[in-house]
């Protein structure tokens, strides 16, 4: 691990200091490339949806004629128009659009949430990776000192090599422990930087941030599900496409056209207006039928949707309650009290080095359990409120 520290802070600009969780997902947010291609993409999208509300294309013509016979004779025509429908079909597709460009706006504040809760579930495996170590160097230590004390003893005939091999095997456990959680260390904080753009991050937190208490369902799901980004979404997303049946309405009102035309011949010359229309009798056949039909397919997924969250929710909830149920079964202060009594009994012979293995191992096993059960802990409070970030 201290290799790592080491290797990192060479890579990290001077002066440069270890970051909180906090601090690290606004790095990503402004460097992840996954975010910045989803910011881009989504402007696209809004400036696709008001195209629809765009005029038709100007029309330009040009005739030149003449007469039969031998008489002379010449004319010309020259027309230029303009088509445009009715104002209130401008303003209805101007409304929808705005709800369909919020629904836009949702789904992409949705990929930052999940881009970020992924990062902070980096970090928290990064926390729980540098508690681990912290706990082995502790057996580390344990076990260089009953190395020394144990050689000192086979040199005064108190102990015999059978019992230094235990401590040297010891000693090799706990460094392919510690090797172990190198790999898992670099894995971690390797996919880290990658959501950061591979710019330099340094992180070495060894606690949790805090967590707000959960104590009544009902309050938790009302605050959850008037949060999550991915209903508002589909909320907006149903909104838009409610008003799409206005629009497709709307498109049986006659298309418009207006102009200017010049006719000239070889006497004179005539200026006029051009005024015209068309019946959309075919080109908007079954539309409305076919927006109601999304109308209602989209209100089935919302609903869909909101019944999905509740149901994860409580999942999570009555995870959390298992989860917490069980941290408060571990006295950590107590485990680590115990590992300086059984070394002090050890040295003062009170115990015998194989029955001081045994029951250390048991306190070491107990002290990583109570650590991954935290780190699922706050894998779930950050899934739970992911909306938040």
């Amino acid at each position: 691990m201290k290799k790592i520290l080491i290797t990192i802070a060479l890579c990290l600009p001077i002066g440069m200091q270890a970051q909180s969780i906090d601090q690290v997902l606004q790095s990503i947010e402004q460097n992840n490339k996954e975010l910045q291609s989803q910011v881009q993409l989504n402007k696209a999208q809004k400036m696709e949806n008001r195209t629809a509300n765009n005029l038709p294309d100007p029309t330009v013509s040009y005739s030149s004629f003449y007469k039969n016979g031998a008489g002379p004779g010449h004319g010309t025509e020259f027309v230029a128009s303009q088509g445009f429908d009715f104002p209130t079909q401008y303003i209805t597709r101007n409304r929808q659009a705005d709800l369909a460009n919020e629904a836009l706006d949702k789904q992409q504040q949705a990929v930052r949430r999940d881009i970020l809760l992924k990062a902070k579930t980096f970090c928290l495996d990064l926390v729980l990776l540098n508690q681990e170590y912290a706990l082995m160097e502790i057996r580390q230590k344990n076990a260089d000192e009953l190395e020394a004390l144990y050689a000192k003893r086979l040199e005064a005939g108190d102990a015999n090599i059978l019992e230094v091999n235990k401590i040297k095997m010891e000693r090799m456990n706990v460094q392919t422990e510690v090797a172990q959680n190198h790999a898992a260390h670099r894995t971690a904080l390797q996919s880290l930087l990658a959501m950061n753009g591979n710019m330099p991050l340094e992180f070495s937190e060894t606690t949790y941030p805090q967590v707000k208490e959960i104590t009544d369902f009902n309050t938790l799901r009302d605050e959850v599900m008037a949060s999550d980004l991915d209903l508002q979404a589909l909320s907006f997303a149903t909104k838009a496409a409610e008003k799409q049946v206005s629009v497709n309405k709307q498109d049986w009102l006659p298309k418009l056209q207006a102009g200017f035309r010049r006719n000239t011949d070889s006497e004179m010359s005539m200026n006029g207006f051009v005024v015209g229309g068309s019946i959309p009798l075919f080109s908007n056949r079954k539309k409305v039928q076919i927006a109601k039909a999304q109308a209602i397919s989209a209100q089935l997924m919302q609903e869909d949707a909101q019944l999905q969250v509740e149901n994860n929710l409580m999942a999570l909830f009555n995870e959390m309650q298992q989860l917490k149920e069980a941290m408060n079964t571990y006295d950590v202060p107590l485990l680590y009290r115990s590992l300086d009594l059984l070394k002090q009994a050890l040295q003062e012979g009170q115990i015998s080095l194989i029955e001081y293995f045994v029951e250390a191992e048991t306190v070491y096993k107990n002290l990583q359990a109570r650590m991954q059960l935290e780190n699922q802990y706050q894998k779930v409070m950050a899934t739970i409120y992911k909306n938040e970030l």
